[in-house]
């Protein structure tokens, strides 16, 4: 790899302003399911298609994009990127029907899977090694930030002006955030190519297979509630838009919460112990969530604490894969991006399938059992202790 120049004032939060608006991009149906279901005349578990099906779209087109485009400058690369994102929003708020809508999705997030490992990865070629793992902690903000404000305003504004609206606001957001990435990151950074040596190296690592499998549980998990979030509130609770837009807002914010932790403790206790912490924290959410099933103040208080491990956990499985293989990282990330959309659609077809046989109280249930092995498959992936020498 070149030297790369050194990095411009705000080009982290560059990074992590595009991650909002991919995550964004790539949340927003889950915000506005009632509406979708109700625009266009189809039912809840099938609107929760566009989760299912771009999410399968990404997992495929993670590793193929780190490949294809692991030549490419990276200034132009996720410019361009942030850009495809924003003409697929705004094309998206015209969409007349719905599978024109989930084609359109499909075609946005196969570009757009690129954003995100690649983001991590560049973060690794413009901060110190001592710094990495805050630095890659801090750009994954965006995530968090999606849930915490994107996914509260998508809900408001779905609700009040329809969802046609609300796909329009991100496209609006996402081609600013192309402009401030374009002005911030600095030009000529290139990283490692990625060949088929790479994925077989990658293969034989048991330390990065196994977290690549703890990230698939996680969001597994994960995605058998969230999908659903907000019409299993309005069934269960008879939680009108206000209260789902706060629980969403609550569940963000305690994500944001949770990464500034993560950041100021990931450098001093070691990406291991953060793991075990947050994948405990998200565990303990969903258990409550499952157990507080139809009472609106008890689903609002699990949400609080799954939240502030969603993104810390997802975050510390990009800091252990960047140190168990420093020299194929953007390959590994983007590896852990694929398997994290594998998780989502899992999840979300998963959940799915309990809605429409409205078994709306397990859902928490099955969810709560990815969980649990995720957390003990962490618990197992410790690393191994270095034997002082003689």
């Amino acid at each position: 790899m070149e030297n790369a120049p050194p990095a411009r004032r705000f080009a982290p939060t560059a990074l992590m302003l595009g991650n909002l608006v991919t995550g964004c991009s790539v949340l927003a149906p889950a915000g506005m399911l009632s509406e979708l279901s109700e625009g266009f005349a189809v039912s809840i578990s099938t609107a929760g298609l566009l989760i299912t099906f771009g999410a399968v779209m990404l997992c495929v087109a993670s590793p193929l994009s780190a490949w294809l485009t692991s030549r490419i400058e990276r200034r132009l690369l996720l410019s361009a990127t942030l850009a495809v994102l924003a003409l697929g929003n705004l094309a998206s708020s015209l969409a007349p029907t719905y599978g024109s809508l989930l084609a359109i999705r499909i075609v946005m997030l196969a570009i757009g899977a690129l954003y995100t490992p690649q983001a991590a990865g560049t973060t690794a070629l413009i901060v110190s090694a001592e710094k990495r793992g805050s630095a890659i902690a801090y750009v994954f903000l965006g995530w968090s930030l999606a849930a915490a404000a994107g996914l509260p305003l998508i809900t408001s504004v779905a609700s009040h002006y329809g969802w046609q609206a609300a796909y329009g606001a991100i496209g609006a957001v996402g081609a600013l955030s192309a402009l401030f990435l374009a002005w911030r990151l600095p030009g000529r950074l290139t990283g490692a190519p990625v060949d088929l040596k790479t994925w077989v190296a990658l293969g034989r690592n048991r330390t990065v297979v196994l977290l690549l499998l703890i990230t698939t549980l996680q969001m597994s998990g994960q995605f058998v509630v969230f999908t659903f979030m907000g019409p299993l509130l309005r069934t269960l609770t008879q939680a009108g838009p206000h209260e789902i837009g706060l629980v969403f807002a609550v569940y963000g914010i305690c994500g944001f919460l949770g990464v500034l932790l993560a950041t100021r403790i990931v450098d001093s206790w070691g990406a291991y112990r953060t793991s075990v912490l947050f994948t405990t924290l998200v565990l303990a959410g969903i258990v409550g969530w499952a157990l507080g099933a139809g009472v609106y103040w008890l689903m609002v208080g699990a949400v609080s604490i799954w939240g502030l491990g969603f993104a810390s956990a997802n975050s510390m499985q990009q800091v252990r894969l960047v140190a168990a293989a420093p020299p194929l990282a953007p390959a590994s990330v983007s590896l852990n991006t694929s398997v994290l959309y594998i998780g989502q659609a899992l999840g979300s077809a998963t959940g799915g399938l309990l809605y429409a046989h409205e078994l709306l109280r397990s859902l928490g249930f099955v969810a709560t059992a990815f969980l649990a092995l995720a957390l003990i498959l962490v618990v197992l992936s410790r690393p191994a202790q270095k034997i002082p020498a003689c």
